[in-house]
C-alpha cells in the first residue's frame, strides 16, 4: 500500500516563501508506479537551486536523485521525466530496493501553473490538471476547474479524475500518455449542533486533517468555552449558517442536535449540495419521521437516497465519545469509497 499522497497544498507555504525571496522552483510529480512505490501517483516535491526541499515523492529513496535532476530543468526550462526502479542500474545509488519502480515528471514551476494551484487552494475550488508525459510536448498542460465547462479529448479525461478525485494515467487518440492530476480542497465536518458528541467529533476529526466546524444558534451550546478545539462557531441557524461557509465536494455534514427545527433546515441544504457525506442521528424510527417531514418540505427521493441516517458504522457505540467514532468512521469510509 501507498503512503499517504503529498498534494501541492503540504508545499504551497514553503513555495509561496521561496518564490517571495525570488527563488525559482521546481515541481517534482509521481506519475506512476508499479510494485511497492512508495509514494502513490500525485504525490508532490518542490525543490530550489540550493537544494531545498518541501514534500516528498519517494519517502526518502529517490529525492537526492531528483534534486540534482530538478537543478537541471530549472537552468534548461524543460521538464524531465525519470525513471527509477529496481530493474534499473541506478536503483541501488538512489536507495530504491523495496522492489517497485516509481516514474517522476520534473518541470519548472511558472507564474501560470502557481497561480492554478494558489488559487485553488484559496477558494477551496477542486483542479484538475492533464499533462503530457510521454509524446510530443513533454509536460504540456491543461488544466480543468471544478464546475468549467470543457472540450475536447482531454478536458474530458481530466473532469472525469476530477470527479472522482483521484489521479490517472491515460493514453490518449494521438498516443501520447497523459497523467491527469487532481487537487482538491482540505476535507471539511460541519457539525450541526453544539452537542456533547460534537466536542468529541471535533477531536477526532481534527486528528484525521478535518477543517472543523460548529453550527448552532444556541449560544449555550455553540460557544468557545465548549469547543475550543473547533477551527470555526457559527451561531446561526443552521441552513443560514450553511449556506454562509458554503458546502464543496470535499464537505461532510452531521446533524445531531436531535431537534427538527435545527436539524432539518441543514439537511435541506446539505442534500441539495455537492458535499460527500450528509448524515443525521436518530434511530430509525425517528428517521422514518424525518423523512416525512423533508419530502413533504419538497426534498425529492432521490435526494432523500444520499442521507446516511441513522449515522454512523454500527460498532455497538454507547457512550457520546463511542457514537463520534462511529460517525468519524462511516464519513472516512465514504470518503474512501468504502462503503
Amino acid at each position: 500500500m501507498h503512503n499517504p499522497r503529498v498534494t501541492f497544498r503540504d508545499v504551497a507555504k514553503d513555495v509561496e516563501r521561496w518564490r517571495a525571496e525570488g527563488e525559482e522552483v521546481a515541481l517534482a510529480t509521481v506519475v506512476c508506479t508499479w510494485g511497492s512505490g512508495p509514494r502513490g501517483p500525485g504525490a508532490k516535491m518542490a525543490l530550489t537551486r540550493d537544494a531545498r526541499i518541501a514534500g516528498s515523492v519517494s519517502g526518502g529513496c529517490v529525492e537526492a536523485a531528483v534534486v540534482e535532476e530538478g537543478r537541471e530543468v530549472l537552468e534548461t526550462g524543460r521538464p524531465k521525466l525519470l525513471h527509477f526502479g529496481i530493474a534499473d542500474e541506478t536503483a541501488w545509488n538512489v536507495g530504491l530496493t523495496c522492489g517497485g519502480s516509481i516514474e517522476i515528471l520534473v518541470e519548472k514551476l511558472d507564474d501560470a501553473l502557481f497561480s492554478a494551484f494558489a488559487d485553488a487552494l484559496r477558494t477551496r475550488r477542486a483542479l484538475a490538471r492533464a499533462s503530457v508525459i510521454r509524446g510530443v510536448d513533454l509536460g504540456r498542460t491543461v488544466l480543468v476547474r471544478d464546475g468549467e465547462r470543457v472540450e475536447g479529448e482531454t478536458g474530458a479525461a481530466a473532469l472525469r479524475a476530477l470527479e472522482r478525485g483521484q489521479p490517472e494515467l491515460i493514453t490518449a487518440e494521438s498516443g501520447a500518455e497523459i497523467f491527469l492530476d487532481v487537487e482538491i480542497p482540505p476535507p471539511s465536518l460541519v457539525m450541526v449542533g453544539g452537542v456533547h458528541i460534537s466536542i468529541a467529533l471535533t477531536a477526532i476529526a481534527k486528528s484525521l486533517g478535518y477543517r472543523t466546524i460548529v453550527i448552532d444558534p444556541r449560544g449555550v451550546f455553540g460557544n468557545e468555552e465548549r469547543f475550543p478545539h473547533a477551527d470555526l462557531l457559527i451561531q446561526e441557524w443552521s441552513d443560514e449558517g450553511l449556506e454562509t461557509i458554503g458546502l464543496d465536494r470535499s464537505s461532510a455534514v452531521a446533524t445531531l442536535t436531535h431537534d427538527p427545527k435545527i436539524d432539518d433546515p441543514a439537511l435541506m441544504v446539505a442534500l441539495r449540495s455537492p458535499a460527500f457525506f450528509v448524515g443525521a442521528l436518530g434511530s430509525k424510527k425517528t428517521n422514518e419521521k424525518r423523512r416525512k417531514r423533508l419530502l413533504e418540505r419538497g426534498l425529492t427521493e432521490a435526494e432523500l437516497s444520499r442521507l446516511f441516517a441513522p449515522v454512523g458504522l454500527d460498532i455497538g457505540s454507547r457512550s457520546p465519545e463511542e457514537i463520534a467514532l462511529s460517525v468519524m468512521a462511516q464519513i472516512v469510509a465514504v470518503r474512501n469509497r468504502a462503503v
